[in-house]
């Protein structure tokens, strides 16, 4: 009896290891959240409020009521009549799938990597990868923003170099994609557009050359900077945050 309590609390450290991530044989079910490493993001089912819809998505953990920051099904819900659940294949996608095996969401990494140490893993960042066995992250959500832009996220200005869009909720309990978008300027690497439908909405001033603005908060509690990088293919926008900050995103609003 006296080894019991030492058996039972290196269980449970190795039960919690896995809480941060999918294997073939850990699917992740509507009753189940993912949690990173550091307790910062949480990624798991939900439905938003008089909606029969269910979608997946990442939000902060320890934020009082929930802040999402990326949706992986925003406009092909499952019916909370057809729960799902997401899987990670032998073949190394994400898939998300409804009770009738329906496939609803799915990454397309085009890798044949595989095996039982591939896996797909939340981190603190708020980026959901799937990492392969060499450390190698093959597909990574930052690469397919919703929108919200947080820190560290390379978010690409250049259509060369596959330039992303941030695409605005259509209402508060409607995370679908609406009208309004934002991203870089076509024939501009270095200017920002804001979309209404295909009409140009707001610009912001080009940047003249400079690499880093800081945006600072009225009562300068905090210290945002946006830089602007050029990686010979072209050009993206990376958020960074002093360690300490409080949680910082730039969202699209509906």
């Amino acid at each position: 009896m006296a080894y019991l309590p030492i058996f039972i609390f290196l269980f449970m450290v190795v039960l919690c290891q896995s809480d941060d991530r999918l294997t073939p044989a850990k699917p992740l079910l509507p009753s189940e959240v993912l949690i990173s490493d550091g307790g910062v993001f949480a990624l798991g089912f939900f439905s938003l409020k008089n909606s029969s819809s269910s979608y997946v998505g990442i939000w902060y953990n320890n934020i009082p009521g929930r802040t999402y920051v990326w949706i992986a099904n925003r406009d092909n819900p499952i019916t909370t009549n057809l729960p799902g659940k997401l899987v990670f294949t032998n073949s190394s996608d994400l898939v998300l799938l409804d009770s009738t095996g329906r496939t609803i969401w799915m990454t397309t990494n085009n890798s044949t990597t595989g095996g039982g140490e591939t896996a797909s893993i939340l981190l603190d960042s708020g980026n959901l990868v799937i990492r392969s066995p060499n450390g190698t992250d093959i597909w990574q959500s930052f690469n397919y923003p919703t929108d919200t832009v947080v820190p560290n996220v390379n978010f690409s200005l250049s259509v060369a170099y596959g330039a992303t869009r941030l695409v605005a909720w259509k209402g508060p309990d409607d995370p679908s994609s609406s009208d309004f978008s934002l991203g870089g300027d076509p024939s501009s690497d270095l200017q920002i557009v804001a979309w209404n439908g295909t009409q140009p909405y707001w610009r912001r001033a080009a940047w003249g050359g400079e690499l880093v603005h800081g945006i600072f908060q009225n009562n300068t509690s905090f210290t945002m900077y946006q830089t602007i990088v050029n990686t010979g293919n072209g050009y993206y926008l990376q958020l960074t945050v002093p360690d300490g900050s409080p949680s910082i995103r730039l969202t699209l609003d509906f």
